[in-house]
């Protein structure tokens, strides 16, 4: 139990569920339950399905292909903060050929649930404690991350129409702060 939550803890800290409660909320804000179950889902399957991919094929990969995980944080953080700039710049009406369906994928499954902090978490764990531990570490995250998501419809009843959408413009700032941060720490890492 102990070496669990040696490998629990730090993904719990990488995936922080609780942080994406309000940008899942400005994210599916204009759908009914049944389309923000799909999008949850999707990300979900989406976020796991990348986490495990990278824990078998990561180190394999970036070695062919010479990148680093700063390479990685830095790609990663240009694609959140390209999705920030849009969905604060753009009127909805322009936005529209991005659909639903899409933020289950990009921007939700990743970079924002499984993102650079998770897989790199993710390697370091499973070189210190193996493949089965790091594993069902991922898993019970993912079903924590699937039941808090889930449960936040309720944030948007408690600020309204409105303060959704006040939200929303803050989220979005957050966001590209964020990607900043990403694209900041993948250059540090790579020059210094």
């Amino acid at each position: 139990m102990g070496k669990f939550l040696f490998t629990f803890i730090p993904l719990f800290v990488a995936v922080d569920s609780v942080g994406l409660i309000p940008v899942f909320v400005t994210l599916t804000q204009g759908c009914n339950s049944r389309e923000r179950t799909k999008i949850l889902i999707q990300s979900l399957i989406t976020a796991t399905s990348i986490a495990i991919g990278f824990i078998f094929l990561g180190k394999f990969i970036f070695n062919i292909l010479s990148i680093s995980i700063h390479d990685f944080m830095i790609g990663g953080g240009i694609i959140l903060l390209i999705f920030a700039i849009r969905e604060l710049i753009l009127p909805k009406a322009e936005r529209a050929s991005t659909t639903k369906d899409d933020i289950g994928v990009v921007p939700m499954g990743t970079p924002l649930i499984t993102g650079p902090a998770v897989l790199v978490t993710c390697l370091i764990l499973l070189n210190s404690y193996g493949v089965l531990l790091t594993l069902s570490s991922l898993f019970v995250n993912m079903v924590i991350a699937g039941i808090v998501l889930y449960c936040s419809s309720f944030i948007g009843n408690v600020f309204g129409k409105e303060g959704v959408k006040a939200l929303s413009k803050v989220i979005m700032l957050i966001l590209a702060a964020i990607a900043v941060m990403f694209i900041r720490k993948g250059i540090e890492g790579a020059f210094l």
